[in-house]
């Protein structure tokens, strides 16, 4: 079965439409989504955390368009989110956070921290949310029959207790949001979807870790790039059901590296 599914809504909903609606006038960036994709939410959050001007543009990946064939002009590999600036394009969710950083330092707030050794601290946790938080839940939306969810679950439970005994609070780093909480805030929000269709609770993994997600999923920039749950449950139904043909599932599904 393929992975698009016809019934699914074509552009961003609840809070999030609101915000595409008022990014749609020409802009220094052009930032290459689409509203399903956690990946792509990463850039977003960053755009509207640093209040960087910029044009959205919904990108379907599996039904295409006129928006479609320009961005397969500066992305040929296909994979949202791209971002195109002075006619160059980048592709790869982290590192479109970390040239937004670069491109305009005068765009508040920073979100890496100030001390060298402070951001290369935050950047091992970025890489573990990338490594090993991420793959996991790709692992237990996938996984099939009960055995194979519970053992999946208690994984991840395991992977977010090791990043939660880290959390200084409010945020990763403390009173800083930065960088690991943008890499992560995409998957805080869709656990909705684990704890509907997986049995998975916050509470389960450890109250630091249930007031540090609350906390990230009520973050300005997060409530207003996220759509309504009920849309992010239905476009995750061919991972439920293990049948999604995206580069993830496939590698998921194979034992390989996301």
């Amino acid at each position: 079965m393929p992975m698009y599914d016809p019934t699914l809504t074509q552009h961003a909903t609840g809070a999030a439409i609101k915000t595409v609606e008022a990014h749609q006038d020409p802009q220094e960036i052009t930032y290459h989504a689409s509203w399903y994709c956690p990946f792509t939410h990463r850039g977003w959050i960053t755009l509207e955390e640093k209040n960087i001007p910029y044009q959205y543009r919904e990108i379907n990946i599996y039904k295409h368009d006129e928006n479609y064939d320009h961005f397969l002009e500066i992305n040929p590999k296909g994979l949202v989110p791209a971002l195109e600036y002075h006619g160059k394009a980048l592709g790869e969710s982290l590192i479109l956070t970390e040239f937004l950083e670069d491109a305009y330092p005068e765009a508040q707030p920073a979100l890496w921290p100030a001390d060298a050794f402070e951001r290369a601290y935050a950047r091992l946790w970025v890489d573990y949310v990338a490594k090993s938080i991420v793959p996991a839940y790709f692992r237990l939306i996938q996984a099939q029959g009960e055995e194979r969810q519970a053992a999946a679950r208690e994984e991840y439970y395991k992977i977010l207790r090791t990043f939660a005994d880290l959390v200084k609070g409010p945020y990763f780093l403390g009173e800083q949001f930065s960088f690991v909480d943008v890499a992560i805030a995409p998957f805080v929000v869709r656990d909705t979807v684990l704890k509907v269709k997986r049995g998975y609770e916050r509470a389960e993994v450890g109250e630091k870790w249930k007031a540090y997600a609350e906390t990230v999923e009520k973050r300005p920039s997060v409530v207003k790039t996220t759509s309504n749950i009920e849309d992010i449950i239905q476009f995750y139904g061919p991972y439920l059901r293990d049948e999604a043909d995206s580069q993830i599932a496939k590698a998921t599904r194979q034992g390989n590296a996301i």
